[in-house]
């Protein structure tokens, strides 16, 4: 039996072939033929059946056999919000194993104690496409460009919103038990939590968020990297959803 062939096609339903990367890995790397099944996802919640329909140097062509909607595996909208770490390979790896577990969005700030001041989101988002096909995802997460801390969490924003820090002289909440103790009413919010640089936030940035609505929270008793912190902020999100 031949493996499934998984390819991310934001507008499968309207076009009538691959786009132009994923064309030229199903014709040089997996050398596909006419009549082939594969399978297209548009990352918005739909996966398609099709089949091959012409092959040529730099096209694959495609008739859709079957529409196949998916169920959304978990209930509200689940964004992840982190300062890069100075070494990208570790922000890099946190998106890909967070899109693996589950999550609908990233963002990315510029902190006072930031050791990394830019990102290249459309690197980000690659990353982020292949693990969607890779997990076989139906939603593909949202990459957003990196900004200010400032300009973050003074944006409207709707649901819960959380601020993961390490400073004892700010009260915090547990992110795993308040997440799990919410009523009917507040499960189905979305959530956002903010995970700060190696060197945490600034108490100023803490103080700012509380006061445009974020929970000062904690991820437990024991000091985390940047990177391993976001990605256990997606672990208890998800975990919340599942319980």
């Amino acid at each position: 039996m031949k493996e499934e062939r998984y390819f991310y096609v934001p507008c499968a339903s309207t076009l009538t072939e691959l786009p132009q990367e994923e064309a030229q890995h199903a014709i040089k790397v997996l050398r596909l033929r006419e009549g082939d099944t594969i399978f297209l996802m548009d990352g918005k919640g739909t996966f398609y059946r099709a089949e091959v329909s012409m092959v040529s140097n730099k096209h694959c062509a495609y008739d859709i056999i079957e529409t196949i909607p998916q169920e959304r595996p978990w209930q509200n909208h689940l964004h992840i919000v982190m300062a890069p770490t100075k070494m990208m390979e570790r922000t890099e790896w946190m998106a890909e194993k967070a899109t693996e577990i589950g999550i609908d969005e990233f963002s990315f700030l510029e902190c006072q104690f930031s050791e990394r001041r830019t990102l290249r989101s459309d690197r980000i988002d690659k990353i982020v496409v292949s693990a969607t096909k890779q997990s076989r995802k139906a939603w593909k997460p949202v990459v957003n460009d990196m900004q200010s801390f400032r300009s973050f969490v003074e944006q409207p924003r709707k649901g819960l919103k959380f601020i993961c820090h390490c400073y004892n002289e700010i009260e915090r909440k547990d992110l795993f038990d308040t997440l799990n103790t919410l009523d009917s009413s507040e499960a189905t919010e979305p959530v956002t939590v903010l995970v700060g640089p190696e060197g945490d936030f600034s108490l100023d940035e803490v103080r700012l968020a509380m006061q445009h609505g974020y929970i000062s929270t904690s991820l437990g008793s024991q000091r985390l990297r940047t990177e391993t912190a976001a990605l256990s902020a997606v672990m208890i999100m998800q975990l919340s959803q599942r319980l």
